[in-house]
């Protein structure tokens, strides 16, 4: 029996979730389709996702075809939840883009066509709608073509397009110059006129594979045409998972679940190896004992004793296991696949809402979505949330209200801008000198570095010159502490080396023990190298930058002269314009903070016609007014005396 671990990705309302739906159905798994409208879809199980018709977290079912299995793998077609897709992709074999034959190539389908294409994974895609008016099929073709770059091969044609009775035929590949682009050997016998069916399929197969093609099929979720076809090419074109299971553990996971009773449960794919309940698992940065298994068949999941390379399962008793922990040995990294949360905003409790129960549940949400990042303020007694966008503001606000029982509004939506150095900066304190209190020597020169380095750290002292442990102190210190720069925003793209170092040796006094007072610790380490860390930074300066989007928006040309003044004002910058008929394409960069306000005036702007998309960019220098001021959360090493009565008892007069 052949596995198959099969994504299902799409923009948003393509009917992605309406054609797992159908999948489901037509391989008898369910007996009564659900719909989405109604709230009755087998992926889609959180209340919120059923009240707002969105899937919101990925979900796996199985199903048989033949002599495959398919665990597949139904994600968010929002771009607000664009992380939950993020996950998933590092564990499919295959996937079905779905894109709407009425709305064709939007945002989110430009975005993950790139990003299945840059990972190599075989992809199909799937021409939903066809029943509904307005669908189009050589229009999507040729959207499919020119905005996806991608190279696409038609499964057939259909018939009745745009009404009920629309189905699809398949047929030969008509499309033998894209297949003969890589294959010399079809192209000599496309010449000679002695290309067979078999051929050509098998030229289609091996392309495909190799993420070198992508066969269209067309149909429609609601009325089931072309959905048999699609499950033929899932199980003929898709490649099978591999993956040894006699060789050496190997897994990721990918998801993580709180069960009824609170406890933690890991989804995970097996590349190798297999394990077993009761085994001993090595996993992040600890080790734990699998105390359940299940893997999922036929629509449901069953209890294991073990789990073997290739299969997807549900695991228990990795008590502290997160999302991207590897299982045994890790794999080759990926990195990751799309741009980090540009906005951030501040949650504020509702009247009984007790702030202790608050932060367990957000802690809960974000070991779930390890990109959605929280920041405590001990001081203020605030945490702030970092998101992708509006949408997801409220789905946060109703999960905590459905499922933890707390009422929270949020503060205005705010831009997360990062700092870089602005040059060179040194500074160095030493033991018993210039009033440091703490026996611990430290000299660190910051410098900036290449946008998207991040921050490196290196020695211009012997690594022999004091213990190792001291030398980690500082490193893993001065990461944290540029978490925080000038302004209160994290320090990207900089270069940190440590210049000076010294510590004073273990001491004792005859017959006792070690004299803490008169030997240096970690803890000195890690109180200096603060202060010196961020008055090299103060020497250096930064300069804040703040998130830009690129944007591209399609509209009527005669609507421009409406557009253009409020791009201006919303600080939205035009590099290129397109006139194509009566259509405009604009292209550009905007501040990230204001893409919600344009995504919200666009449709009044342009008549209702006008199709927006956006996506981070870059970081740019902040350029209007005094830059942005981040509040603090650390003990403020900006601030020497403060800091130090904050961190230490050894104060100097």
């Amino acid at each position: 029996m052949r596995l198959l671990n099969l994504g299902i990705l799409a923009h948003v309302d393509a009917g992605k979730t309406s054609l797992t739906e159908r999948l489901l159905h037509s391989v008898g798994v369910i007996d009564e389709l659900g719909s989405v409208d109604a709230g009755s879809t087998r992926t889609d199980t959180l209340a919120l996702e059923r009240r707002r018709g969105i899937t919101i977290k990925s979900a796996v079912v199985s199903f048989r075809v033949d002599d495959v299995t398919v665990n597949l793998i139904d994600t968010p077609g929002h771009p607000d939840f664009i992380a939950e897709v993020e996950r998933v992709l590092g564990v499919l074999d295959g996937a079905v883009l779905v894109v709407s034959a009425v709305e064709g190539v939007q945002a989110q389908t430009r975005i993950l066509m790139r990003t299945l294409r840059r990972l190599r994974i075989p992809t199909l895609v799937f021409v939903n709608k066809i029943d509904r008016r307005g669908a189009r099929d050589e229009g999507v073709l040729r959207e499919l073509t020119e905005r996806l770059s991608a190279p696409v091969v038609p499964m057939g044609a259909v018939t009745g397009l745009g009404t009920p009775e629309a189905a699809f035929r398949p047929g030969p590949v008509r499309e033998l110059d894209v297949l003969t682009e890589h294959d010399d050997d079809l192209l000599s016998a496309y010449v000679d006129a002695a290309v067979t069916l078999e051929r050509v399929r098998a030229a289609l197969l091996a392309q495909t594979r190799d993420v070198l093609v992508h066969p269209v099929h067309f149909g429609s979720a609601a009325t089931g045409a072309g959905v048999p076809e699609l499950i033929a090419g899932i199980r003929e074109l898709l490649p099978a998972a591999d993956g040894d299971p006699e060789g050496p553990l190997s897994g990721t996971v990918f998801k993580v679940e709180r069960g009824p009773a609170g406890e933690k449960i890991a989804y995970a794919r097996l590349f190798s190896g297999a394990l077993r309940t009761r085994d001993e698992v090595p996993y992040g940065a600890g080790a734990a004992k699998v105390t359940a298994i299940s893997v999922f068949d036929q629509g449901t999941d069953v209890r294991q004793e073990a789990v073997s390379a290739g299969r997807i399962a549900r695991l228990w008793g990795l008590a502290d296991v997160r999302v991207g922990d590897s299982l045994g040995a890790p794999r080759r990294e990926h990195g990751h696949f799309f741009a980090p949360p540009t906005l951030e905003t501040v949650v504020v409790p509702g009247p009984g809402t007790d702030r202790r129960s608050l932060h367990v549940a957000l802690t809960r949400l974000a070991e779930q979505d390890p990109l959605i990042g929280l920041r405590h303020d001990e001081v203020r007694q605030e945490t702030s949330v970092s998101l992708y966008g509006e949408v997801q503001k409220e789905v946060v606000q109703a999960t905590l209200d459905d499922e933890y029982g707390l009422h929270v509004t949020f503060r205005e939506t705010t831009p997360l801008c990062v700092e870089r150095p602005a040059g060179a900066g040194a500074a160095a304190e030493f033991i018993k000198k210039d009033a440091n209190p703490f026996l611990a020597t430290v000299g660190l020169r910051v410098e900036p570095a290449p946008p998207g380095c991040g921050v490196t750290f290196g020695l211009e002292v012997e690594l022999g010159a004091m213990p190792y442990a001291f030398f980690k102190a500082v490193e893993d210190t001065v990461r944290e502490t540029l978490g925080q720069g000038l302004h209160g925003w994290q320090v990207t793209d900089c270069a940190v080396t440590m210049t000076h170092s010294g510590y004073w040796p273990r001491q004792s006094h005859a017959h006792q023990g070690f004299d803490k007072s008169m030997s240096s610790t970690g803890h000195d380490f890690r109180g200096l190298t603060p202060l010196v860390l961020t008055e090299a930074l103060r020497r250096a300066g930064t300069q804040v930058y703040e998130p830009m989007h690129r944007f591209r928006v399609e509209a009527p040309a005669d609507t421009l002269g409406a557009l253009l003044p409020v791009l201006a004002a919303l600080r939205a910058v035009p590099r290129t314009t397109d006139t194509r008929g009566a259509r405009c394409v604009l292209e550009g960069v905007v501040p990230a903070a204001r893409v919600h306000g344009l995504e919200q005036r666009i449709p009044g702007l342009t008549r209702g016609e006008g199709e927006w998309e956006s996506g981070f960019d870059h970081y740019a220098p902040v350029a209007h007014g005094a830059p942005p001021q981040r509040p603090r959360t650390d003990h403020n090493p900006l601030n020497r005396k403060e800091y130090l009565l904050n961190v230490t008892s050894r104060v100097s007069n």
